[in-house]
Parts: structure tokens; sequence; C-alpha cells
């Protein structure tokens, strides 16, 4: 057969001629004819079945030719569009006859050459032909009358060519097939509805009117209804449940997200295949097009099967088919279905990552509030991690649902930067307290602690001896992942100095070291043994920390910034591997003096639990890089802060009076909480403050003239005696603060008293508020028992109005979160 991409060339260059294109033979007369039918039944629908052996039928309906039919010796004049079905019936004795007329007649006016019943006629929508005498027949002396209509362009093809204004063609067929044969019989109907002569229009030249599109639909009894193009579905079948008649519509793998299987009832297949053909527009489309429609724009839904299917479609149909008609709309309704629609792909594209979801979260509890009478003192160590944040605007934006144990508010909050004063007297960081009104809980109050590290210019900081620690496994094999990676650390590289170094180790099935320590200024060594990394192996964790340590360990720079940089999705799966042993590595590995940034790629895989560990555990801070805005964020903007360290082994300790304190607790810090003997113990370890970092910690009171529906219950101690001395005055606590220097061995400790107040949160500082607001958001996501207000709404006017100036976009950025996952919720 003839390559159809060729047959489509000729045609396409055919119906591209500016000239008239040539009739058949005798169309005039045909013409004639069928306007004088048309003329005695103007008002009603005509519909001329006409049935003709299967080779002609291309040729006939390609074109036009079947106008020729409709006033010969014999004329089936039916009312109604009639589909013969798939089963052996007294009417084949009338299609035989019928066949015998037309061949008669077409042979009359046009020579063909003799046809065979064993002729196939494939799909017209891809302008293909039929086979006559074991040779390709098409009509190339009049290319554009045997052009195949595709779509609107039928419609307006006839239109032109007869002078009518056709609101509807349809094109169905039949295929009858016996026990003892295969195909014995093709025919085709030609089906006029709601013809209307324009004549006069035509005379004045109107020739743009838009025509229908010209679709297979089959007869009126086909017509399934009219779907409510408003429904908000995942996707196009979706609509189709329970209201597209004849069609079964079931999930193949009972995972949320899957695409459904269609089937189209009463339906067999010999080659195992079931899936119908689907048609949009009037074109053919594959099963991925389908869901590329929004749901939205759905006009109507119609079936097609039996011989209606195979004889249009070919063995395409052999399943069946959907037709599908979307309707127009206007530019509004376009933007608003586009808002709709990014909202379905965010939740679709959330049920495709939650089906084969395995990241590791460890669980924990939120601090309880504690009644001061008992236990009057707190003890935590400071945390500068971020990841949580990161992490959790990634779920949201992804449309997921948020992992609760993801949620580590403290990191929420210290992911933001606030205006506290720079530290004085040579001391590494400064203190900033604030007491007032609790947002979520106005019986309450909040007591906000920061702490601003030392701003250090960059020219005054110590060389660096970086050893960067990258995973290359094969779960390392996606674009958010090692390539996000790679370009996250050219980020880094543009920070360092020509003093500063670098190395490169990395670990797969094994570790091994790819790059010696290398001065930052050749850089284009470094970015070419980056650039080389590919993905493959299993996860070799231990392994690679070792080495890593190992290098840093033998180029360690005395007073210097010597400091082990991973980068992982954390999937750590041969040797050292679960979270107990990591921790136990990494805390034998900082007696080295070498610190550790964790940082975190990808998602679906994701073990936040062992990134988390090794921060902890490791002189070591950890961030989530999710995009590289974030990139740019923490190793870019805040590259001093996140890779140079003032202070080490943080601790913050406070006392509350009771006078004023009935009961008091810390908002997050779940995983840093500290023994208040561990306050003064300089072998416990404890988190690092980095230059110009800032932390900020929220304490929960509960005034002692107040009675909360959260007070725990109060225990009657004999022996405890809980007095309020009166020489304290209007002290609410007592902050003490503990620390070392990045390469000592000794704490010093700072005191800082905090006075009770009476403010309202109206007064409060931008800071408090906007912190605050963060802090209230991550307890509405973990879904705390802690709090009864919810209202996401007041969550976001706190945030705007603590948002200030805001010239990095990060607090702005926040409030966008809050609506999106409001709109989410909804």
């Amino acid at each position: 057969m003839e390559n159809n991409h060729d047959i489509d060339k000729k045609f396409n260059e055919a119906s591209q001629s500016a000239e008239e294109p040539t009739t058949f033979l005798g169309f005039d007369k045909v013409w004639a004819k069928v306007e004088e039918k048309l003329d005695k039944k103007e008002d009603k629908k005509k519909i001329i079945p006409l049935w003709f052996s299967y080779g002609i039928a291309a040729s006939l309906i390609i074109g036009l030719g079947a106008f020729y039919f409709i006033n010969k010796k014999e004329v089936v004049d039916i009312s109604k569009p009639h589909l013969v079905q798939n089963t052996v019936s007294p009417k084949v004795n009338n299609i035989q006859k019928i066949d015998s007329v037309v061949k008669s007649n077409i042979e009359k006016e046009i020579a063909l050459p003799e046809i065979k019943n064993n002729s196939e006629t494939l799909a017209y929508e891809d302008t293909r032909v039929s086979s006559v005498n074991n040779s390709n027949y098409v009509l190339e002396n009049k290319p554009n009358k045997a052009e195949v209509y595709q779509s609107g362009k039928i419609s307006q093809e006839i239109d032109t060519l007869t002078g009518k204004s056709i609101e509807e063609v349809v094109i169905v067929g039949y295929r009858s097939t016996t026990k003892q044969s295969a195909v014995t019989s093709t025919s085709a109907i030609v089906s006029l509805q709601n013809i209307e002569t324009k004549r006069s229009k035509r005379k004045q030249g109107n020739l743009n009117s838009s025509p229908s599109i010209a679709m297979a639909y089959g007869n009126q009894t086909d017509m399934n209804g009219y779907i409510n193009p408003t429904r908000p579905n995942a996707n196009v079948m979706n609509i189709a449940q329970g209201q597209l008649s004849g069609v079964n519509i079931t999930t193949g793998n009972g995972q949320p997200g899957s695409s459904p299987q269609v089937l189209i009832r009463g339906i067999g297949s010999l080659n195992g295949n079931t899936k119908p053909l689907y048609v949009i527009n009037g074109i053919a489309k594959n099963s991925d097009e389908l869901y590329k429609i929004n749901p939205n724009t759905i006009e109507s839904m119609e079936v097609l099967k039996d011989a209606s299917a195979t004889v249009l479609y070919g063995n395409r149909g052999v399943n069946g088919v959907i037709i599908i008609k979307t309707k127009k709309l206007s530019r509004k309704e376009r933007k608003a279905l586009e808002k709709i629609k990014k909202v379905q792909d965010s939740i679709y594209l959330s049920k495709q990552i939650q089906q084969n979801n395995s990241e590791e979260y460890d669980a924990f509890v939120e601090n309880p509030f504690e009644l001061t009478k008992n236990q009057s003192v707190s003890t935590f160590s400071i945390d500068v991690d971020n990841a949580a944040y990161s992490n959790v605007r990634r779920m949201i934006n992804n449309g997921e649902k948020v992992n609760k144990n993801a949620v580590r508010i403290e990191e929420m909050i210290n992911y933001f930067k606030y205006n506290y004063a720079q530290p004085q007297n040579n001391q590494p960081f400064s203190i900033d307290t604030e007491y007032n009104t609790s947002p979520w809980n106005p019986k309450h109050k909040l007591l906000k602690i920061g702490l601003q590290g030392k701003n250090i210019p960059m020219d005054k900081l110590p060389s660096s001896n970086f050893v960067f620690l990258i995973d290359v496994s094969g779960s390392m094999n996606e674009p958010n992942k090692l390539p996000l990676l790679k370009s996250s650390f050219k980020v880094l590289l543009d920070q360092l100095r020509p003093q500063d170094k670098v190395g490169i180790v990395v670990y797969a099935g094994s570790a091994g070291m790819i790059l010696p320590p290398t001065s930052a200024k050749e850089k284009v060594k470094i970015l070419s043994a980056l650039e080389n990394l590919q993905a493959g192996g299993s996860t070799a964790g231990g392994a690679g920390i070792e080495l890593a340590y190992k290098l840093a360990q033998e180029n360690f720079i005395k007073g210097g910034n010597n400091r082990v940089i991973i980068a992982t999705d954390g999937d750590f799966n041969v040797g050292t591997s679960s979270t107990g042993d990591l921790g136990t590595l990494i805390e034998e590995k900082r007696k080295s003096g070498v610190f550790l940034t964790c940082l975190g790629f990808g998602m679906g895989n994701f073990k936040d639990n062992r990134m988390e560990t090794l921060a902890d555990k490791g002189n070591g801070n950890y961030a989530y890089i999710d995009n590289m805005q974030e990139a740019n964020k923490f190793l870019g903007k805040e590259f001093a802060g996140s890779m140079y360290a003032i202070a080490k082994d943080v601790k913050i300790q406070i006392e509350f009076n009771p006078k004023f304190v009935k009961s008091y607790r810390l908002i997050g810090y779940e995983n840093r909480k500290l023994r208040n003997e561990d306050f003064t113990n300089d072998k416990i370890d404890a988190g690092e403050l980095g230059s110009g970092h800032t932390v900020t910690a929220l304490y929960e009171v509960i005034p002692s003239n107040i009675n909360s529906e959260f007070l725990p219950k109060d225990t009657d101690l004999k022996y405890t005696k809980n007095t309020s001395d009166d020489n304290f005055g209007d002290e609410l606590a007592m902050v003490k603060f503990r620390y070392k220097k990045p390469d000592g061995d000794t704490s010093s400790e700072i005191v800082q008293l905090v006075k009770n107040s009476n403010e309202s949160i109206s007064s409060a500082s931008s800071d408090f508020k906007f912190a605050s607001s963060v802090a209230w958001f991550g307890l509405v996501l973990r879904d705390s028992k802690l709090i009864n207000l919810r209202d996401l709404t007041k969550i976001e006017e706190l945030a705007k109005q603590g948002k200030n100036k805001d010239d990095e976009g990060y607090r702005s950025e926040f409030i966008r979160l809050v609506e999106s996952y409001k709109a989410i919720q909804k």
C-alpha cells in the first residue's frame, strides 16, 4: 500500500490550491436532483441512508459522490437515522439490493475499476484510501474532491461546494459480520440534518460563517445527554462515570490518582486490548491527549460501537469510540478555568506522589503545659535549621497532604530573619525579648525570645576547608535531586575566595574521592568535577561520611572553618544506615572539630528523619532545597550564617515567676529539649549560631489570674515549697544563655530579665506579629490539640500586619502560602 505520509502530503497540497476543484462527472445533474428534493421537504430533517460496496465507500464519501445517489431508481427514505446492528438480520437483503443499485448507478457516471469484496477501507480521519484490484486508488485528477475532510473542515467544504449551510454533517457506517466469514459487506450512511438554504448570503459573499464541527455522532438514539461542564473532576473520564451510558469506568490498580480503565460495554477483543478510541472535536486522539482536556470545557460525550465505530474508524474502532465535543469559551471563562485546572492538576500530582510516597519523618508529641509551681524551669538547645518550612512549602505547593511530623514549628519560625539589634561588648549575639497577647488564645500570653548573631564581614571570615559529600546513588537520578544539587553547589562556589578549598567525595554502592582539596580559584576544575557526576547504584551513606570526615581532618585548618557539606535525599541503604547508627557515627565525628551542613533534596522517598539526626548530632545545620530560589537563599544570601559558626553549644534556660505565671509551654523545639541539669554541663551538645543568624523561640504563658481549659491538673505536693517574694517586683522570668566559642570547650553565660506587662497585640512589634502568625500556622498544620482558634484568614491578616519592610519577599511568600493552603482546604 502506498505510503500514507505521501498521500497526506498530496491531499494537503491539493487542498491549498486556489483553483475551484473539478467536480466528479455528472455532479451538476446529481446536485440538481438533490435541490429538487430539498425544496419539497425544506422544513423536515432528511436522512438518506445509502449502502455501497466497501471500496467505493471511501471514494464516494471523500469526493462527495454520495449525493449522486439521492434520486436514482431506488431510494430508501427513512425519517430518522438508522444504524444496522452487528447481527444477522433480514435487513441484510435490503442492503444487498441497494448495494446493487448503487453500484449500477455509479458505473454509469464514473468508470471505476472492479471493486473486490475483500477491499479494506481504513479510517478517513487518517487520510487513507481503499484498496482496489490490489492497487491504491485515489481520485488524483480531482484531488480536492477526494480530500479527506477532518473536523470542522468537512462542513465548510460541503457548504462551499453545495451552496447550502449545513449545521451538522454526520458520517457513520456499518460493517456486517457472520460466524462463517469475515467482513462481507460495508455500507455508509450520509445523514444531512437541519438543512437551510442560504443562497442570498452566498451571493453576498458570506463564505465565512462558522460551520459546525463534523463529528461521528451516530444516530440520535446514541446521543447520551449533556454533561455538566462545571463539575470539577481530576480528568475527563471521571465526568462520564455514572452518566455516560454504555461505558464502564474503573480504577485499574486502586491507587489514588491513577488513570481509570475505560471499557465500552458489549465490546470484546481478540487481541486483548479493550481500550476504546477517543475522538475529540472530530479528530482521533490517543488516551494521553484525553487527560489534557479541562473537564469543565466538555459540552457533550457520546459512544459509538459495533458497525458505526468500525466502518468510520476501521480497526481502531473495534473496541468502540468515545466522542467528546468541547464548547467555545470566552477569554474570561478560559482564565477562570485555567485557575481551576491549576488546582486540579496540583491535586492530581499530589495523589501520584502520595501513592509512591516512602518519605520518613520521626513522630513526636508537642510540648505540654507545665504548672509553674511544680516546674518553674525550662531548658532547651537553640535550633537554626529551617528545613521544615521549605519542605512544608513544597507539600502545599504540590497540593499534597502535609505530614504533621514534617512540621517542626521552630524551623518554620527560624526560616525568617527578624530585626534584632546587633550585639555589643564583643559578645557573639544579642538578646531580644517581648511579652504580649497570644493571637490564638487572647486569654493567654506569648513570650518571644530572640537571638541575633554578630555579622562578620566576608573579608574577615576565616579560611574555609569544605568537603562536599554528594550522594550519587540511583535514587538521586531525578531532576529535583542531582541536577538541582549541581546547580545549587554552583551558587555556593560563587561565594568562595581563593584561600578557601573544596574537596569532593561521592558515594553510591561505595564511597570515593573525585576531587582532592582544591583552591576555589580553580573554579573550572571544580565545576568540571561536579558536572561529570552521574547517579546510579545503592547508597552507602555511612562509608561516605567516614571518607568525607577523613579528608576534612587531613586538611584541617586550625582556627579556620572546617565543614563537611552533605547533599542527599537521605535514603541510605548500605552499611551504617539506621537513624540510631548514623547518630552514633556523627557524634563521634563531631569531636574532630569539623562542622556539618546537611542539604536535603527530592521528594517521594525523602528521609527527613536521618537528615535531622545528622544535623542535630553533628554540630551542624539542616536545610531542604526544593528549588533554585531556596538554593540561592541558603547558599547565597545567607552563606555566612549557614557556613560560619560564631558560637556553638548554645543553650537557653528560663525560670518563670509563679507570681505572674500559672503555667507555660515551649512552642516547638520538641527534639531540642534538655534536662535542667544539662544547662551547665559542657559535655552536652547543643545548637550552633552562625554569622548574622537570628534564632527565635516562643513560650505560651497562662497568667496567674487566668483559669484556662488547657491548664494541667494540679497535684497537691506536701513537701514542695512554692512562694513568691514581693522583692522580685515585676519580674516575669529570668532567661540564661550559655555558649562556647567555635573552637572552645568551656561555656560562658549571659543573663537577662523579662518584665511582666499587660500589653495588647495591637501594640506588638512587627516581628512579634509575624513570628506568632508563623507559629500559629504551624499549630494548625500539626492539628494541635492545645488551640481552639484555627481561622486561616486571621493567620493571614496577622502575617500581613507583621510583613513590615519585606525587601526579599519571604514574608510575602508566607502569606501566599497560607492563601494556597486555605484554597486547598476549601
